[in-house]
């Protein structure tokens, strides 16, 4: 009968993975603040530029929808 072999993982990246989800909440904290921040500031310059964006913007969502889609099977 074998005995199973249990690697250890080394300190370094058991205290990554600890930080790793603090660094995520870092990360969206921080793009949620420029977000809200750039839609203020659009949102003050006027309408046309708002729908301007929204195109620019529903288009790129579209975008990386069909490519998400056309890589997904490779």
């Amino acid at each position: 009968m074998a005995v199973p072999v249990v690697l250890a993982s080394p300190p370094d990246e058991a205290i990554l993975a600890l930080l790793l989800p603090f660094w995520q909440l870092v990360i969206g904290t921080v793009v949620l603040v420029v977000l809200v921040l750039s839609v203020r500031r659009l949102a003050q310059r006027g309408p046309s530029r708002m729908s301007t964006a929204l195109l620019v913007t529903g288009g790129a969502i579209v975008g990386l929808a069909v490519a998400g889609l056309l890589l997904q099977g490779h």
